[in-house]
């Protein structure tokens, strides 16, 4: 061994297993003269390198500079071997070659796991290729694509730790398994048609289904107008042909899903540019590796069904991301309705008897396969809004990716919210918000919930040390709170209020530590009061907040029942506008129907009269369910948010009149709702167009509470912004306010990397948590 040769540990710490990365380090080594070992370990990857130091300074290089396309580097460290310890330095430097070693644990866990990923190019042409030995196959992959978190038991990512360790491997697989100079070296879900996860076609019953082609088969009972539960990553979608009127009408109807939008999974670009409009960036999200279903306007005309996307100018269009899609799509449809596979409201399906159980009713086949699914991930929804990639949904293809924070925090786990629930747990800098779990309002989602809470904490290797939940005493993710902290390890339960949550996140994602001026839109959020908040402003950082200003309180006559009928909210918004003359008024009547008449009417308001089963709330998300109401948009929700986002897709963007919105000047301002109720039914008895009100009042909302902002701003000096809630997923007020805000010297922060709905509360409450600690 040359004199000037030394000897170094290498620890590589990140996103490096089960994206190719011992190989990458293998063929770097032979580039630079590096004599070793290199293995994954539960910290990460582990490199036992020998050689001169400016060679190992340039292999260090390399591995920082270009590393696998799947990997994801959060830190490399490099320590000189100690020469007095004599054995040791005498092993490395008589090492004769560099080696890839067999995976062994330790005790402390910081290794990142990889996302499921869609098929890459090179396994793509193969899957086409009819010399190919994987010609068509439908688990085609390589360690630079294919499915992750979702079949991951344990740490370190080896095949013996996941879904695949019962597929033994042939010997044409094993020897490709075992080359460090092949692209399927330690790809763990390797496999062929010889010795895979094999397709099974099978009825309504669970009975199999006799054909030669299973994906032949399914394809022409699409093209016949049948419904096929077909199973993929994260669990099952329920699709049929997106051009058929009929049977996307007879899923929603089976489904219980009445309108709202249905995915549409498009073979490619150019065929989604048939009945959708795609900008470059939007084309950018749909070819990436993450393959989530993007928001895009709809192109007019179109040829999908009607009832596909009903009353929205939008279409929710991701690409195929397994080889199964490519194989089903490829040259036979334009495209498919592909939704989860569940009855609304429950959790997908993911195990084959499941999926016979829970949706025989909907589907009337199934094309599944043996290879398991160990953890249910959605797929992510996102819209790109306002010059940024806007999450509606952060799921399949991003989880189990971190948000880096700006400093480290104690271990904490978050429960999260009601509705939209995640879970987060934190570690050091690192803070790991789960996939989608969805409304916790059966026991199927709350199984889910605990299983992704026991899963995410082996894996990630986490025992919190704090429990933060929200405050609303009658939420499962409170509840499990509550009852957890008395037997677990954790030292304290941290209840944080909702809206605090919300901002927090923002702060969060942004790296900025606060106080800002926080504008908290939404729904429903528990109140410090024991009311219902939902339209706060808040002056907040992640220790402390303060109330602001808020819209005035409002009656919700029937409480969660206004939820589900936005006629309610308007009733009690002209209320408050007109008093009990509004029962002689026109506005009213064209808003009675089938559902609600006159008699209805009366018992309404005698609930907010006398105050029976009527909680107050300051919500912005039920002020625009109330205009939409009194504007003859929607009546009923058939989903959350229904009414708002219609009121939203009819609205003019470029109306610029407002209505007066007046507020208080009290230390906490109250923002006056009855005179624009008032505005808004003048506008109507004058006959102005739905779509100029519908503007005129988001122009309303972005005018009033900017000027609220300045105000508050004056007071505390505090010249930044941050936009959460799930309100802020209406384009037209996200925009609006970045814009107006900004013109008044505003620095204004948004969310890209969560939610800015529920889906993100979890994020909020583990940083308000760590901070209480630090």
């Amino acid at each position: 061994m040359n004199p000037d040769n030394t000897a170094v540990n290498i620890r590589v710490r990140g996103i490096v297993q089960g994206v190719g990365f011992r190989p990458f380090v293998f063929q770097l080594a032979q580039k630079h003269s590096i004599k070793g070992r290199v293995s994954n370990t539960s910290k990460g990857v582990f490199i036992k390198a020998a050689a001169s130091r400016d060679n190992i300074a340039s292999f260090t290089a390399a591995i920082e500079k270009s590393p696998p396309p799947l990997s994801k580097i959060t830190s490399i460290e490099v320590e000189d071997v100690d020469t007095d310890d004599q054995n040791l330095f005498q092993e490395y430097v008589s090492y004769q070659d560099f080696a890839i070693d067999l995976s062994h644990g330790e005790d402390e866990r910081n290794v990142l796991i990889s996302p499921d990923v869609s098929i890459c190019e090179d396994c793509l042409e193969e899957l086409f290729c009819p010399d190919d030995r994987r010609y068509r196959h439908p688990f085609i992959n390589c360690t630079n694509c294919g499915p992750r978190y979702t079949i991951i038991k344990d740490v370190p990512y080896d095949r013996q730790y996941t879904s695949m360790k019962d597929f033994k491997m042939c010997r044409d697989c094993q020897a490709e398994y075992d080359d460090p100079a092949n692209r399927r070296f330690h790809a763990q879900p390797d496999a062929c048609p010889v010795c895979g996860p094999q397709l099974t076609l099978f009825d309504q019953a669970g009975v199999a289904v006799k054909c030669i082609d299973p994906v032949e088969k399914t394809i022409s009972l699409l093209k016949n107008g049948c419904i096929v539960a077909i199973k993929g990553l994260g669990g099952f979608h329920l699709a049929v042909d997106a051009m058929n009127n009929k049977a996307v009408i007879e899923l929603r109807k089976r489904k219980k899903r009445d309108e709202k939008p249905f995915a549409l999974m498009a073979p490619d670009i150019e065929t989604a540019r048939e009945f959708a409009v795609i900008e470059n960036k939007e084309k950018a999200l749909l070819l990436s590796r993450e393959r989530p279903i993007v928001i895009l306007q709809k192109r007019l005309p179109n040829t999908v069904a009607d009832f596909a996307a009903p009353k929205n100018r939008y279409f929710g269009v991701f690409l195929p991301y397994t080889p199964l899609h490519y194989l089903i799509l490829r040259d036979n449809f334009t495209a498919l309705v592909m939704t989860s596979g569940n009855i609304s409201d429950e959790p997908i399906a993911i195990d084959n008897g499941e999926a016979f159980t829970r949706l025989s009713g909907i589907a009337d086949y199934f094309l599944a396969h043996d290879r398991d699914i160990y953890l249910r991930s959605d797929d992510s929804i996102i819209r790109y809004t306002a010059e940024s990639e806007r999450f509606v949904r952060r799921s399949r293809g991003y989880v189990p990716v971190p948000v880096f924070l700006d400093k480290d925090i104690p271990q904490v786990l978050a429960t999260g919210a009601e509705l939209k629930n995640t879970i987060c747990l934190t570690k050091e800098d690192k803070a790991f918000v789960s996939q989608h779990i969805g409304d916790m309002e059966n026991l199927e989602t709350y199984n889910f919930f605990l299983k992704t809470i026991s899963h995410m904490e082996r894996i990630l290797g986490i025992t919190p040390d704090l429990i933060a939940c929200d405050m609303h005493p009658d939420y499962m993710s409170t509840g499990f709170a509550q009852t957890s902290i008395k037997e677990s390890k954790a030292k304290k339960l941290i209840q944080v209020q909702h809206h605090h949550a919300h901002i927090a996140a923002c702060l969060a994602e942004n790296r900025v530590d606060g106080p800002v001026i926080g504008l908290a839109f939404d729904g429903t959020g528990y109140g410090i009061d024991g009311k219902i908040w939902g339209g706060e402003v808040l002056v907040a950082d992640y220790k402390e907040f303060k109330r602001a200003a808020h819209l005035v309180y409002t009656p919700m006559p029937g409480g969660a029942a206004a939820i589900k009928a936005p006629q309610r909210m308007g009733i009690s918004f002209l209320y408050s506008a007109f008093g009990r003359s509004l029962v002689d008024m026109p506005v009213l009547t064209a808003m009675l129907n089938d559902e609600m008449d006159e008699k209805d009417v009366e018992i309404i308001l005698q609930m907010i009269e006398k105050g029976v089963n009527s909680p107050m709330t300051s919500s912005m998300g039920r002020l625009f369910e109330g205009v939409a109401a009194i504007l003859g948009i929607r009546g009923r929700n058939s989903f959350e948010g229904q009414a708002a986002i219609e009121l939203e897709m009819i609205a003019d963007p470029d109306v610029k009149d407002y209505y007066d919105l007046p507020f208080s000047d009290d230390e906490c301002i109250k923002v006056f709702v009855p005179q624009v109720i008032q505005g808004i039914v003048k506008d109507i008895e004058m006959g102005k167009p739905v779509e100029f009100i519908a503007g005129k009042f988001h122009r309303t909302i972005i005018l009033t509470f900017t000027k609220i902002c300045e105000k508050i701003s004056e007071r505390t000096s505090i010249k930044s912004a941050a936009l959460s809630g799930g309100v802020f997923q209406n384009a037209i007020l996200l925009s609006g306010f970045i814009t107006e805000l900004e013109k008044k010297g505003f620095e204004v922060y948004t969310h890209s990397l969560v939610p800015a709905n529920d889906g993100g509360i979890s994020l909020g409450q583990a940083v308000i948590a760590g901070a209480s600690f630090l």
